[in-house]
Order: C-alpha cells, then sequence, then structure tokens
C-alpha cells in the first residue's frame, strides 16, 4: 500500500489515476508541451482537435506546443469518482460551467505510475 509520502516523493509521475489531472494543469499552465506529453503512453489516442484524433506521444507533444504558445490558463478540477479494474482506470473531471464532462482512460505502468491511454477532453483552447 502507498502512503501520501509515497505521492509526494515521487510528484513527477501520477501514482493514482487521479494525478494526472493535477500534473496536466501544473505542467500546461507551466508551458511544458513535452511533460504533458510524458502522461501519455506511447500510442495513446486524444479526441483532438475537435472531429479528428491525434495519435501517438510525440504528436500529442506537437499539438500541445501549438496549444500552449497562446499561454492558456488552466484551472484544477474536482475529480468524478474513479472507476479502476485490472490495471485500467476511467478518470473524469466535470468542467466548471457543467457543460458535458473529460474522460480519459489511463494504465497502470510496470513501475506502478499511470499513464493516459485514451483522452477525450470536452474543450480546450484552439491549437495555434
Amino acid at each position: 500500500m502507498t502512503t501520501d509520502a509515497d505521492h509526494r516523493a515521487d510528484r513527477g509521475k501520477a501514482m493514482r489515476p487521479e494525478d494526472i489531472t493535477r500534473l496536466f494543469v501544473e505542467r500546461s499552465n507551466a508551458g511544458d508541451a513535452a511533460g504533458v506529453a510524458a502522461l501519455y503512453e506511447e500510442n495513446a489516442v486524444m479526441a483532438y482537435p475537435p472531429g479528428s484524433t491525434t495519435v501517438g506521444r510525440e504528436a500529442i507533444r506537437a499539438l500541445w506546443e501549438k496549444v500552449l504558445a497562446s499561454r492558456p490558463r488552466f484551472e484544477p478540477e474536482e475529480p468524478l469518482p474513479t472507476l479502476v479494474a485490472d490495471g485500467v482506470a476511467l478518470t473524469a473531471t466535470p468542467p466548471k460551467d457543467g457543460a458535458g464532462a473529460r474522460a480519459q482512460v489511463v494504465r497502470r505502468q510496470p513501475d506502478g505510475s499511470w499513464l493516459r491511454v485514451l483522452d477525450r477532453p470536452e474543450f480546450l483552447p484552439p491549437a495555434g
């Protein structure tokens, strides 16, 4: 069983599925596209830009470089209850305006950390 001290000791990795949202906000607000992309598995799929998909960590990094170029500010959102089964989890957060939700499928990695596999953001600022 991991403790809060264990989580603090490894703040660079998501040691719980819910940590990814916090790390996403921190890294996005710092303008760290590579850090955001590091939250995804190598072959992850992101449903963005609207109506299309971005596939793979490198493509996600390139997309985030464009999105973060305009220096958007992301606010933390309280996560909905996480569903976990067999090393896979479904995480979600409701946007502050109450419209829709953001949902991600994350997978436990061999080192015990979690990375996104599928990401459906409800809204993101337009890419540059």
